[in-house]
């Protein structure tokens, strides 16, 4: 395997781990609680509890699930799209943790009752403190979504050149921006 495809093949690696395990984990709470029944761990830090998310995020717009669903093919769809491009493992990492995320809880909207499109994503994390019930693939897109700012900030790029402690950017003599160190 090329140095260049490793970046490709383990952004859609943990993609695809991220999507199994959150499936399975559905799996589980689907079968073992209810919608009246919870699990309060660690003194109450922690809450097991099934809710069904016709919506967004914090459970906005729940009447645009077909919408949603949409979104996260466009989603998908661009993040397979550049993955060929990926030469950085921030983000590989971050991309394969957004798309494993947003491919769990779009099965959710492809497979899961009332029917195709519309169906409602399984949520059933709680946190003391933090209102919205949540599932692994929302956790994934978060710290995604979480590393993918960083590593901008940080000056990772896409194709692993960019601006890296120390390093200015000085334009190239035909074309774009490159990085040149300090000193």
């Amino acid at each position: 395997m090329s140095r260049f495809k490793r970046y490709t093949a383990a952004a859609l690696l943990i993609g695809s781990v991220v999507c199994a395990v959150d499936a399975a984990s559905k799996v589980l709470v689907v079968a073992d609680l209810s919608s009246h029944r919870q699990m309060v761990l660690l003194g109450g830090l922690l809450t097991l509890r099934l809710y069904r998310n016709a919506g967004a995020a914090f459970s906005l717009g729940p009447s645009y699930t077909v919408v949603y669903a949409l979104i996260a093919v466009g989603v998908l769809a661009g993040i397979i799209r550049v993955s060929g491009r990926l030469r950085s493992w921030p983000w590989a990492i971050a991309l394969g943790l957004l798309l494993g995320g947003a491919a769990g809880n779009l099965v959710d909207r492809l497979f899961r009752s009332p029917g195709p499109l519309h169906g409602a994503v399984v949520d059933w994390i709680k946190l003391a403190y933090f209102p919205p019930v949540f599932n692994i693939a929302d956790s994934a897109i978060t710290i995604g979504a979480a590393l993918l700012v960083l590593a901008s900030v940080s000056g990772w790029r896409l194709d692993g050149g960019g601006s890296r402690s120390g390093e200015q950017m000085r334009p190239a003599p035909d074309g774009p921006q490159q990085a040149e160190p300090d000193g």
